[in-house]
């Protein structure tokens, strides 16, 4: 744990001295709800990140930044936890870019894989496209943000609280080694948008049955107007996923936008990111058909509102429930935003482990910018 801590400040001091920019995001949240009437529950986090960017010449630049969280719960009580975010090598050539380090990455469809992680990425642009092709690693991650539950050892892994006696053991995700090959051209014949991966992940968890797995990834998008059409299909051996989502853009005197969007995966579909498909109803998509409908507006510079309606049907084609979150932001200067939102889960069909009751949960949180 010490070394972990000396390496973070190590990185952080001198690039106060040196960073040719530096900037400084202070954010705040607290959420509380109640569960089937009985369980309330209130969690506050606060997070200072600093960052800084040294350029190297006219084709490389370093980016560095690391977090410093605090976080409080009626499960956990106080826990204090450092992590290095964003922190990457980055070359320039004639038409390309290679990443080394910490830095972010998501496949066309984000609900298979998205997020921070460690490793290296060659990227090419020409007449024929953008062609990317990494590698990653995931055991150095912090594994609440990392979120790796693809198996039975990962969720006992996450479900264990981090405590400074036992750094190692309880701080870091699951150890998996992900290599992936990307495509994407964002207009084909003046028109088409087509994305297009091969992600393949690699298991070195300690676990006695280990799961590797593969994933062919494809994503088209057709403007038309005002209006956007997307489809998008993933297929793994044995599993299958896609989404279909249609968006317009509304002739309102404000910016606006209204959108139809349906994700199912097969029962046996397992993602290797942990991306819960509602604010409320934490699931993610295996196994799993959702329905949104999803309003987006920015009334003026400094207020905005965004209110969706999510459904919710299992593989058995059997309602499991109805979502309705709303939120509405205010920045009242440039370096201050505010969001409040707030909703409830509404349970359909149930069977004898699940409760009829709704849920219920507020968010508020104040995110401050310094550059």
């Amino acid at each position: 744990m010490r070394i972990f801590i000396i390496l973070i400040i190590f990185l952080l001091i001198p690039s106060f001295v040196f960073a040719q920019e530096f900037g400084l995001v202070l954010n705040q949240n607290a959420e509380a709800g109640k569960i089937n009437n009985s369980d309330f529950n209130f969690e506050y986090n606060a997070q200072i990140v600093p960052r800084m960017i040294f350029l190297l010449g006219d084709n490389a630049d370093f980016f560095v930044s690391a977090g410093l969280l605090l976080g409080y719960s009626d499960a956990e009580d106080f826990t204090f936890v450092p992590e290095l975010l964003r922190t990457e090598f980055s070359f320039f050539t004639n038409g390309g870019e290679i990443k080394i380090g910490r830095f972010g990455y998501s496949a066309p469809l984000p609900f298979l894989i998205n997020g921070l992680f460690d490793g290296v990425q060659v990227m090419h642009r020409s007449t024929a496209g953008r062609f990317k092709i990494g590698g990653f690693y995931t055991g150095f991650l912090y594994k609440n943000n990392a979120l790796i539950s693809m198996t039975e050892y990962d969720r006992s892994v996450n479900e264990h609280p981090f405590e400074y006696s036992d750094f190692t053991g309880t701080y870091f995700a699951p150890p998996r080694i992900i290599a992936s090959i990307d495509w994407e051209h964002f207009s084909i014949a003046d028109t088409l948008q087509l994305n297009i991966s091969a992600i393949a992940q690699f298991d070195l968890t300690k676990a006695e049955q280990k799961y590797d797995s593969q994933y062919l990834t494809i994503k088209a998008g057709l403007p038309a107007g005002s209006f956007v059409f997307e489809i998008g299909g993933i297929i793994s051996a044995k599993s299958y996923a896609g989404e279909i989502g249609v968006y317009y853009t509304m002739p309102t005197p404000f910016n606006s936008r209204l959108s139809i969007n349906a994700r199912h995966a097969s029962e046996k579909f397992i993602p290797i990111s942990t991306i819960y498909m509602g604010e409320i109803y934490k699931e993610k998509l295996a196994a799993l058909t959702v329905f949104e409908l999803n309003y987006l507006a920015r009334f003026t510079e400094k207020l905005g509102a965004n209110i969706s309606a999510k459904y919710f049907i299992n593989e058995d084609e059997k309602s499991k429930g109805t979502e309705i979150f709303g939120k509405f932001t205010w920045s009242p200067v440039s370096d201050l935003q505010f969001n409040l939102g707030g909703g409830a889960f509404i349970p359909l069909f149930v069977n004898d482990e699940q409760s009829t009751k709704p849920v219920w949960l507020v968010k508020l949180a104040a995110v401050f910018v310094l550059y």
